[in-house]
């Protein structure tokens, strides 16, 4: 082993023939424990340290030859962070490429539309090769870490697929998620509508997260949204069932009942006017884009169809209303 470092060391000084034997060995497979070897290697970490970590995790060479080679090729600091897997017949020089390239391993996690935080926790918590940081925190403490000690944790993060590397905290996801939140809600308000009786920003993101839950359906978002914004100009209680939902938390069993729509908390909007304080689930692009720029409608009631389309039928008057109630929900039944 010893040769073949002073041989390395010799190609750096002097050329010929040891540089031969040393350009020999960087086209050779190196030696590994087995099939495959992974590493994750940390923002900061020195050369000399990243030559040492894929000895530890199983490359059968002296870490001082992989050293000697990443500085003599005067790419040393051109290695990046990240997660790296390499497999049998890898040799001296394509290890180095990965690393340069930043060819690393990566795992995703799907935040999905209409999340709580909580199922936010769950999906992290259940996420591969991601390091759990952030268990035993409380959504406070969450936040304060995030930079945002004043903010509710509620509907702050963009639903998306994020791509990871291994290894990396669930701090580093939530933060990516926060950032693309913030774009798009700062994006979503600069192109608001100019009669909105919506105060800000914040305002914005609880209607979004209302609107999500109200309907899956592209096309009825804006309407939905126009009918809550109907409500919300002529002080009328929004009147929707998924604030009670969140409102009773772990005690919904699936099934609302005339009493719950009755308890009052904070997010039932049929007891107290307005917004809930705090958005209730994370809400798409669109349904963001619906918040802002709600459809020009008079509608103040809709309900869902029941005919498996998806979608709703939006009333202008209560009469109406009842009428397409009695339709869609109740089977053409009058009302008990």
């Amino acid at each position: 082993m010893r040769w073949l470092l002073r041989l390395l060391v010799l190609a750096m000084l002097a050329g010929g023939a040891a540089a031969g034997a040393a350009w020999w060995w960087l086209a050779q497979p190196l030696p590994l424990a087995a099939p495959t070897v992974e590493v994750s290697i940390e923002p900061g970490v020195s050369p000399r340290r990243v030559a040492d970590i894929w000895v530890e995790a199983g490359v059968q060479v002296s870490p001082r030859w992989l050293y000697e080679w990443f500085r003599w090729s005067g790419r040393s600091r051109l290695i990046r962070a990240g997660s790296y897997e390499i497999e049998t017949g890898i040799t001296p020089r394509q290890l180095l490429d990965k690393m340069v390239r930043g060819d690393e391993v990566l795992e995703s996690v799907r935040l999905a539309e209409g999340s709580t935080f909580l199922q936010v926790r769950e999906a992290l918590a259940s996420a591969p090769s991601l390091r759990p940081t952030t268990q035993g925190l409380s959504e406070a403490q969450v936040m304060a870490a995030l930079g945002e000690p004043t903010l509710a944790a509620e509907g702050r993060f963009f639903p998306d697929t994020y791509a990871y590397s291994r290894g990396v905290s669930d701090l580093t996801v939530l933060k990516r998620a926060h950032a693309a939140m913030q774009r798009r809600l700062v994006s979503a308000w600069a192109e608001r509508a100019a009669d909105l009786p919506l105060k800000s920003m914040d305002d914005a993101l609880v209607l979004a997260s209302i609107v999500e839950k109200e309907t899956g359906r592209e096309a009825d978002r804006a309407a939905v949204a126009g009918v809550f914004t109907n409500r919300l100009r002529i002080d009328m209680p929004l009147q929707t069932d998924p604030t009670v939902i969140y409102g009773l938390g772990m005690a919904f069993d699936g099934n609302l009942r005339k009493r719950d729509l009755l308890a009052d908390t904070p997010f039932n909007t049929y007891t107290r006017r307005g917004l809930p304080p705090t958005p209730i689930a994370m809400p798409s692009a669109a349904s963001l884009r619906a918040a802002v720029q709600p459809a020009k409608t008079r509608a103040l009631y809709f309900v869902a169809r029941s005919d498996g389309s998806g979608g709703s039928v939006f009333s202008d008057t209560l009469a109406d209303h009842n009428r397409a109630v009695n339709q869609f929900q109740r089977g053409g039944r009058a009302p008990p």
